[in-house]
């Protein structure tokens, strides 16, 4: 019987451990945050590895003037525009105004800014007001001097009939003749009053800043309650524009060119530049003159490159690498198709293996086998495996592949 109440008393479930178990989930997380760690190293050693890699189009150029082997001088310079002034008043005031603000355009009469015209008005309306003076005068001397002419006549007829003396006659002729003296003066009066209201008018529209031609804002240098003056004036507390434009259209290229190498250069000759800004983007440009003067403490001669097609890229005081170009021959049935060139750097050889290149396409790196020519100082013709316009990865890291991840560095 005690063996049987033993072998029950075992059956019996242990709730207070059970539950123990139960109460404690510090185990579970332990289980989660371990299954975390081992998925968040599985990503981390599987995951995909982004390449940041430099690209650059692939250039076609013709076979004649253009092409690399054409280069006769090479030089550096600014984009400079021909047409560019720092506006100004005529005179010294207080900015009350401006209109205008950097990257606007504006065309030729536009009103730019006004000044304080208190005093300017002020005198106009004196002007006016001398000149109201003098035209009355004018018409009370023209009165007087026709009735001057009307008691003349009357003694004129007196005299004839001798009821009067000579001596009244010539009284009578002396105030004819001094009322007239009298109206050419103040004709003249009227006159000068009329320059002195044409002056006010023009002291007026000088508080009236406008622009002198159409072109783009790239500087605003004064604000409202600033002075301005057309002369410096007043140390740093006096401004002496309220903005500068440039003639967007007047923009070209100036040039430095060793005074060794200017018989290199003449007119009209084609020019290939190259914006530091864009680098992949040729600009099809052309000699305009040689200026002729030389610097003697650089030996240089300044040389003035035109585009033959202008650009919203191109702006004012850009960084440019210019390359002189043979002229270009007569055109025949023989002339060269046009060719495509990639840096050298972006070609690539392993063993025996024909060259490659990377391109860019969809974000990925895809090899492409490729045929090349002639080199060409830091160009390489390609024949075949591309297209102009295909974008190649220039000093390709060593560890890229075909298929791998890229992401385009931008200038």
């Amino acid at each position: 019987m005690n063996d049987l109440r033993t072998d029950l008393a075992a059956l019996k479930l242990d709730r207070d451990s059970r539950g123990a178990a139960v109460r404690s989930p510090g185990r579970w997380v332990a289980l989660v945050l371990v299954l975390l760690a081992a998925g968040g190293g599985w990503w981390y050693w599987n995951r995909p590895v982004i390449a940041h890699v430099k690209t650059t189009a692939v250039v076609a150029r013709g076979g004649g003037a253009g092409s690399p082997d054409d280069a006769v001088l090479n030089a550096s310079g600014y984009v400079t525009a021909r047409r560019r002034a720092t506006v100004s008043s005529r005179i010294t005031g207080k900015v009350v105004s401006v209109h205008v603000e950097e990257g606007m355009a504006v065309r030729q009469g536009q009103v730019l800014a006004r000044l304080e015209d208190s005093t300017a008005r002020a005198m106009l309306q004196l002007a006016e007001a001398q000149l109201a003076s003098a035209r009355n005068q004018l018409l009370e001397t023209e009165v007087r001097i026709r009735e001057a002419e009307l008691a003349l006549g009357r003694q004129q007829r007196l005299e004839k009939e001798g009821v009067v003396p000579a001596a009244d006659l010539d009284t009578a002729n002396a105030q004819v003749d001094a009322l007239r003296a009298r109206l050419q003066a103040a004709r003249t009066d009227v006159n000068v009053a009329e320059q002195q209201v044409a002056l006010r008018h023009t002291d007026m529209d000088d508080t009236v800043i406008r622009a002198p031609f159409s072109g783009m804002a790239v500087s605003k240098d004064a604000q409202p309650g600033e002075m301005i003056s057309p002369v410096s004036a007043g140390g740093g507390f006096t401004r002496t524009g309220i903005c500068t434009i440039v003639d967007m259209t007047s923009l070209e290229i100036e040039v430095d060119v060793n005074e060794s190498y200017i018989t290199r250069v003449s007119d009209r000759q084609p020019v290939r530049a190259v914006l530091d800004a864009y680098p992949d983007w040729s600009v099809p440009a052309h000699v305009i003159t040689t200026v002729p003067t030389a610097d003697r403490q650089k030996a240089t001669v300044l040389v003035r490159i035109g585009f033959d097609a202008l650009d919203p890229r191109l702006l004012p005081d850009m960084g440019v690498k210019v390359t002189f170009l043979k002229a270009a021959p007569v055109a025949s049935e023989t002339a060269q198709a046009p060719t495509l060139w990639v840096p050298t750097g972006a070609v690539r050889r392993e063993g025996g293996a024909a060259p490659f290149v990377f391109v860019a396409a969809g974000g990925r790196a895809v090899r492409r086998s490729i045929q090349v020519g002639r080199t060409s100082g830091t160009d390489t013709q390609v024949t075949s495996g591309i297209a102009a316009g295909d974008r190649v990865i220039v000093d390709a890291p060593a560890t890229l592949a075909d298929g791998s991840s890229i992401e385009e560095a931008r200038p």
